[in-house]
């Protein structure tokens, strides 16, 4: 049966599925959201998860500038998978910055995640491995229900192999070169 001899709602033959489901997200009116392992989740934080990405913002702020790098949530594709992210807050070069499409995980230099209560396992363990098999050099886990932060780097196919933490609020977690900044954790 071709596409055009499908039955309707028999989504089956669609030539892309890949593709039809990341154009469809980009095109909801007035929402913001993500795709992880194929399910469709609104990206809606609140006040304390913003003020945590916020206070992050603000610290890694002047070393970005110094660098030429910006920071922001925009999209993240990863091909040949059912993902679509929206970071809480990625790192890239300020020539990336300026695209208008998704960026790939690799093209970043930090992805930072900060859990919520219906989040929190996907922050964890989906996106994290997510995350390292698509390149992301580091990716700070800020996890507001254990109230911790872990920073994972050297990422490879089955997971980052160097993990620092988890280590708990309050503590000084220090993001490697080539952004080399202490974050303070005691606000998060």
């Amino acid at each position: 049966m071709s596409a055009a001899q499908a039955r309707p709602g028999d989504y089956s033959q669609v030539p892309n599925p890949e593709h039809a489901l990341k154009y469809a997200i980009r095109h909801i009116a007035g929402e913001r959201v993500e795709i992880v392992e194929g399910v469709i989740t609104p990206v809606s934080p609140s006040w304390a998860h913003e003020s945590a990405v916020d206070l992050i913002r603000e610290q890694i702020g002047p070393r970005l500038r110094e660098l030429g790098l910006r920071a922001g949530s925009g999209n993240l594709d990863l091909p040949g998978t059912e993902n679509f992210y929206v970071p809480d807050l990625a790192v890239v070069p300020a020539g990336l910055a300026k695209t208008e499409g998704a960026l790939v995980p690799d093209q970043t230099l930090l992805v930072v995640e900060v859990t919520s209560p219906s989040n929190a396992e996907t922050d964890r363990t989906a996106k994290r491995r997510r995350y390292s098999q698509y390149g992301a050099p580091v990716y700070l886990l800020v996890d507001r229900q254990e109230r911790t932060c872990t920073l994972f780097s050297q990422p490879g196919q089955l997971g980052y192999t160097l993990v620092e933490g988890p280590h708990p609020f309050g503590a000084e977690v220090r993001l490697p070169e080539p952004l080399d900044v202490a974050l303070d954790t005691t606000e998060f």
